[in-house]
């Protein structure tokens, strides 16, 4: 059963590689973005119910991914992953704390709460 399609942007190919694969065992459908302009072709040419920041994605990037997403008027939620600091990212709906059981609730939990939350 696929519980969502989510678009992954990460500039670290093992960390990447980790999380899709946690995400895809956890029944979700991933598509990897490696650099910004892959993440936006992607975004625009896809159907996404969420998308992941990385921490290895430079601040500007996640910036400019976000604000180009909300200028486009779509509400899919945008979570972020925190470092290996716990740093937040004010650019995104939630942060995530890296860890597989921290990491997929994380998800599920973000993508529930789009659904229960009204378009604008």
């Amino acid at each position: 059963m696929m519980l969502g399609m989510v678009l992954a942007v990460g500039f670290d190919p093992s960390l990447m590689t980790t999380r899709v694969l946690v995400l895809q065992s956890a029944g979700y459908v991933v598509i990897k973005a490696w650099s910004f302009e892959e993440a936006v072709d992607h975004f625009r040419s896809g159907d996404f119910d969420l998308i992941l920041l990385c921490h290895s994605v430079p601040a500007t990037d996640r910036e400019r991914l976000t604000s180009l997403i909300q200028a486009s008027g779509s509400c899919i939620p945008i979570v972020s992953i925190a470092g290996s600091r716990g740093e937040c990212d004010a650019c995104a709906n939630s942060t995530l704390e890296d860890g597989p059981n921290k990491f997929v609730a994380g998800i599920r939990d973000a993508l529930i709460k789009a659904a229960r939350t009204p378009a604008a």
